[in-house]
């Protein structure tokens, strides 16, 4: 564990291992390959240790469930309070994806299927999922985004995020994060529909309600794993 929480915060060479968990170099060596063997670390092009893809396997199996089970009411229920499709997205390397969703029943709407990996360059979910990233992530996450960094200074500060025509041309939309633990950013809670109905300051008309919604799911995460632990 303590191999895998030496690179939790980036890569690390052996010697950097050695260093943070404080045990002899074989035998680090030895965890490290072992684990490297079990996918749940893997080697960067530098040849540096760093979280393998098992881990994110294991992840998505244990919070995907629990997210997706609070979350999809919690959809249901934005969606006909603003009378829009609501969506939740997860951020996978330089995609987001729509994991859960509640669809307006008829008229325009606009519909995201759930599965679709959509850029982090654009709309106001990428902005939510980007906003509260350290430093050098969220530099990295700006480079070629239709949003700036002062965007993301005013997400962080509102607590929430809107786009008009940022994504696709006639859509606009509003997000919020969805926090577990300390805080931290697990998902984008978003209603999204036609700038005809939404207007071009969406956030006025459903920036409460997405950010109630958003609060609700991590309430409920939180109270959850509190229970099961």
């Amino acid at each position: 564990m303590s191999v895998l929480a030496a690179v939790e915060s980036g890569p690390a060479t052996l010697a950097q291992l050695v260093a943070a968990t404080g045990l002899a170099r074989p035998t680090t060596h030895r965890i490290a390959v072992a684990l490297e063997h079990h996918r749940l670390l893997t080697r960067d092009v530098q040849g540096r240790f760093v979280l393998g893809p098992r881990i994110a396997e294991l992840a998505s199996a244990a919070g995907e469930d629990r997210l997706l089970a609070v979350a999809q009411p919690i959809l249901n229920q934005l969606r006909d309070v603003t009378g829009e499709s609501a969506q939740l997205y997860r951020r996978q390397a330089d995609v987001r994806v729509c994991v859960a969703a509640a669809e307006r029943s008829s008229g325009l709407r606009d519909t995201v299927p759930i599965g679709s990996a959509l850029p982090m360059i654009a709309g106001s979910a990428a902005q939510v999922l980007l906003a509260w990233e350290e430093g050098e992530r969220m530099h990295r996450g700006l480079r070629g985004a239709r949003f700036t960094a002062t965007t993301l200074a005013g997400v962080r500060r509102r607590g929430w995020a809107a786009s008009a025509a940022e994504r696709e041309a006639g859509v606009a939309s509003v997000s919020a994060p969805v926090r577990g633990h300390g805080g931290k950013v697990l998902a984008a809670i978003s209603v999204s529909g036609p700038i005809e109905r939404l207007t071009r300051s969406p956030g006025r008309l459903h920036s409460a309600a997405v950010v109630a919604a958003g609060e609700r799911i991590g309430e409920l995460l939180r109270a959850d794993s509190g229970h099961h632990a």
